[in-house]
């Protein structure tokens, strides 16, 4: 009876935190659509000084990585980027309340993960609009799921570096 109870309440713990996932998959999407609507490809709208919105379709991974290897990466990175949301989604069910820091950099990965999984199964490639520069150096045109990839990956490893220099303490 009573692991019953603790699991009820890690998994009212994990759906708190799919519905992070759920709000940056639509974040992604509105963003994305907006962009199609708004922006004409690879004509940069200036933002601010360091930032245009440049519409771009990424058919690869990362810094458009396997871009041009023929089409069969669309796939890959779709079952990949599936594969790793059920393994991260299986791992945040696994978490105790206390470890919201995890949850959260984990929640985010998988929301990002599932906007750039929508976008390469519906329209073949990735979306992206967000162009940062300075001095005529660009960083590579990204979109929110990617944000949110990065942001969560870094969320994750500060929380899991912070838990190992500050263990919670023992229940006695």
């Amino acid at each position: 009876m009573a692991g019953e109870g603790r699991q009820q309440k890690t998994e009212k713990n994990m759906i708190k935190w799919l519905w992070l996932s759920f709000a940056v998959i639509v974040l992604d999407q509105i963003t994305k659509r907006i962009a199609e609507y708004q922006l004409v490809q690879f004509a940069p709208m200036e933002i601010l000084p360091f930032l245009n919105f440049t519409l771009v379709y990424n058919q690869g991974a990362a810094f458009s990585f396997l871009s041009d290897a023929g089409g069969w990466q669309r796939w890959f990175f779709t079952l990949l980027a599936i594969g790793v949301s059920i393994i991260l989604v299986w791992w945040m069910a696994k978490l105790q309340r206390e470890e919201a820091g995890t949850a959260a950099g984990l929640a985010l990965i998988v929301g990002g993960a599932i906007g750039n999984v929508i976008d390469r199964i519906w329209h073949g490639h990735v979306i992206d609009f967000i162009d940062m520069h300075y001095a005529g150096y660009h960083w590579p045109v990204f979109n929110i799921a990617d944000s949110a990839i990065t942001v969560g990956a870094v969320w994750l490893i500060a929380a899991n570096l912070l838990q190992g220099a500050n263990p919670p303490p023992k229940a006695s």
